[in-house]
């Protein structure tokens, strides 16, 4: 069974925008934006206040956005890396 990578870091980098580190130290730049526009259970992440309020959730296997009523939003480490990769090989291939 292959390893979730775990989140060690999780910066802001413009909103919609995460700079995040792995404990694997693989360092990717993760653009939410897509996922904000197209997906209405992300509606609230679309006011850049709300976005900030991420945190990693326990053990580094998610990021997570707690809303005023104690409703999570989260989105796993697996699935940002994943995304942070596919968006660096666009990058990469427009370059």
């Amino acid at each position: 069974m292959t390893e979730i990578p775990r989140i060690v870091t999780a910066d802001l980098v413009i909103h919609g925008v995460l700079k995040i580190v792995w404990n694997d130290g693989y360092v990717g730049v993760v653009d939410l934006r897509p996922v904000i526009a197209r997906d209405n259970m992300f509606d609230r992440l679309s006011d850049p206040a709300n976005f900030r309020t991420f945190a990693i959730g326990e053990y580094g296997h998610a990021l997570i956005w707690r809303d005023a009523q104690g409703q999570d939003l989260d989105l796993g480490s697996g699935s940002l890396r994943k995304r942070a990769e596919t968006q660096a090989e666009l990058h990469r291939l427009a370059g």
